[in-house]
């Protein structure tokens, strides 16, 4: 079986890209400067934008500390990540110690280190907290979970060489962002339904008026000649949201995977909103 394309994400992330990549390539500006994602997650599209070689200068953030605490690790400290996950077994008992051990208690590689294999062992390969921000997801039944990758963890520390990574909001973009540059928003999507809300990836959610702040950051980058992308659920909200001028929208559909019960996956409308005009040889 062919490997698979590296560095590719090092971590399981719901609502992760991978499976839009393509549509999301697409729509890219045809040129742009430095790159930024706020709400960097698994970071599908940055590892596929640096694999396509279209990126120079990046900016990640993320306001999940742990997470971003675990890119600085792997693009500073990646043999001493690689250490530690080789030692680890892949049992329940260990699962369930590392689970409870907290995480600021460690050193930068082992906190790493405890985040990927949680991620990559337990169940449904969810990172979800409770509302005391501690990681709640029990212990996932898999044969053989690969979350020693040495050979992708190596190429992804390579990929964040030339890359800020900080854990800020969403609006320290317009901090960093200048003229020529292009954002990449994938906020914790509006539910499609009251049952359907999940956005648990820190402890503070994410709000129907956290929504609104985003939107008003689209515009006000817009004034200042910057590209932005997002993605989110075709919902009326959304859409609501973004109604042109100023924004383009584009429904896709794409392959979800959240719900436990595999009855409640399949193919869902998104949007995909941007301040400027694809082109459309691409579409």
């Amino acid at each position: 079986m062919a490997r698979l394309l590296i560095p590719r994400p090092f971590l399981k992330w719901a609502g992760g890209k991978a499976q839009i990549g393509d549509e999301l390539l697409k729509r890219i500006p045809n040129q742009f400067n430095n790159y930024h994602e706020p709400f960097i997650g698994g970071g599908a599209l940055f590892f596929r934008l640096y694999r396509e070689s279209k990126i120079q200068h990046a900016f990640i953030t993320d306001l999940n500390e742990e997470l971003i605490d675990a890119y600085i690790a792997i693009r500073d400290q990646v043999e001493d990540v690689i250490k530690l996950l080789a030692t680890y077994p892949h049992a329940e008992d260990f699962f369930y110690q590392l689970r409870s051990a907290d995480p600021w208690k460690m050193d930068l590689p082992a906190r790493a280190a405890r985040m990927i294999y949680l991620n990559k062992t337990g169940y449904n390969g969810l990172y979800r907290v409770n509302r005391q921000g501690k990681f709640n997801v029990p212990f996932g039944r898999y044969k053989n979970p690969d979350y020693c990758d040495v050979v992708n963890l190596r190429s992804v520390s390579k990929a964040l060489q030339s890359v800020e990574v900080a854990c800020a909001p969403f609006e320290n973009v317009l901090e960093k962002t200048k003229a020529g540059d292009f954002v990449y928003f994938d906020p914790p999507y509006v539910p499609l339904s009251k049952t359907a809300n999940f956005t648990a990836y820190h402890a503070n959610g994410f709000t129907a008026e956290d929504q609104i702040r985003l939107r008003d950051v689209c515009v006000e980058l817009s004034t200042e000649n910057v590209f932005m992308m997002l993605s989110n659920s075709a919902t009326d909200a959304v859409r609501a949201l973004y109604t042109p001028p100023g924004f383009t929208l584009d429904e896709i559909l794409a392959n979800r995977a959240i719900n436990s019960n595999g009855n409640g996956r399949g193919k869902l409308a998104e949007l995909i909103v941007t301040n400027y005009m694809p082109n459309n040889e691409n579409l």
